[in-house]
């Protein structure tokens, strides 16, 4: 039995530049941080007298025998690639919702690239598991997603990451003290909307929109500049992030239709008239959790005007996927 755990994540700045078709023609970098909430994949080999194959528990429980019968995207692209034949049992559990605006789907790919890695007796750098990561989910699944998602759940952190335009990406841990650190985490709220979304569709207009849309990305991506400059200064307060936050989530709702809704911009106008600073909603958009920066003497009133909707408190995560169990079968 082997047992990964991989963390979700909160992108603060730069989100939209980390699609290949935008970086690499201009280069692209995001800010945010691996957070204290996992998805949990568990992997171990079928003994030979089932009926099937393949058993794939998530929302739903699959038993095949045949990998291409397999009816989840991200386990029978990865298993499919890693030319895998013989029997799994594959066992997904999230501590938060799927399609949340977390990354959790590239978390469930990387922790299950790093479990199968660790079924076979080796062990995957970080960088590795990232560059696979993309690699399945853009080239092999062709999903319109972007590429910071995949380096959080890798890495862990804290981080500033940087994409190259060709093709390669840097990782830049933002060093902080435990205060400032505690500061950032006081300063953060985050509620789950309610509504869960499919991002590829979002993400797919914002793709054929960038062309149009360029003045706005190279706007979103000098704000990680000053996100980086805010974190990096003690003397200037992290609530200074709230105001270039509100900025930036204005100028990512011009990315596409349905980034935003109705609904989502009367929670976010809601958790401002109570006291945020700024805020956005995580993801691609259209639905999943809505992140805002508040200084703690508001954030009372904030939770009493979103009563309706269910907080999440969170802190930051050091590490990446990690084997969390390592089992063998000696066998193998």
């Amino acid at each position: 039995m082997i047992i990964s755990r991989t963390p979700y994540r909160l992108s603060f700045f730069g989100g939209g530049t980390d699609y290949p078709k935008w970086y690499l023609q201009h280069g692209g970098a995001v800010i945010g941080m691996a957070i204290d909430k996992y998805c949990n994949i568990s992997l171990r080999r079928l003994p030979p007298f089932f009926e099937h194959r393949y058993r794939v528990v998530w929302s739903r429980i699959e038993l095949v025998n045949d990998l291409l019968e397999i009816e989840h995207p991200a386990v029978r692209a990865v298993l499919l690639d890693q030319k895998e034949r013989r029997g799994l049992e594959i066992h997904h559990d999230g501590d938060l919702p799927a399609r949340s605006g977390l990354g959790s789907s590239s978390a469930f790919t990387v922790g299950l690239l790093n479990a199968l890695y660790a079924l076979r007796g080796q062990m995957i750098s970080k960088q590795k598991l990232a560059e696979e990561a993309i690699r399945i989910e853009q080239h092999v699944i062709r999903e319109p997603v972007g590429s910071q998602d995949q380096v959080w759940a890798a890495f862990g952190g804290l981080n500033r990451i940087d994409f190259r335009t060709d093709g390669t990406f840097s990782v830049k841990p933002l060093i902080l003290t435990r205060a400032r650190r505690e500061e950032l985490e006081g300063n953060l709220m985050l509620f789950f909307t309610g509504l869960s979304r499919f991002a590829l569709t979002v993400a797919s207009k914002q793709i054929a929109n960038m062309g149009a849309k360029e003045k706005n990305l190279h706007r979103m991506r000098e704000m990680v500049d000053e996100a980086e400059a805010i974190i990096a200064s003690p003397a200037r307060p992290m609530i200074e992030l709230g105001a270039l936050m509100h900025d930036a989530w204005r100028l990512k709702k011009e990315l596409a239709e349905g980034v935003s809704t109705s609904v989502i911009d009367q929670i976010y106008e809601a958790g401002m008239e109570a006291g945020a600073v700024g805020g956005k909603l995580l993801g691609a958009g259209g639905g999943g959790f809505v992140a805002f920066v508040a200084p703690p003497e508001k954030q009372q009133a904030i939770r009493e005007r979103l009563k309706d909707l269910t907080e999440v408190d969170v802190k930051a995560a050091a590490d990446g996927s990690r084997i969390v169990v390592y089992e063998p079968d000696l066998s193998d």
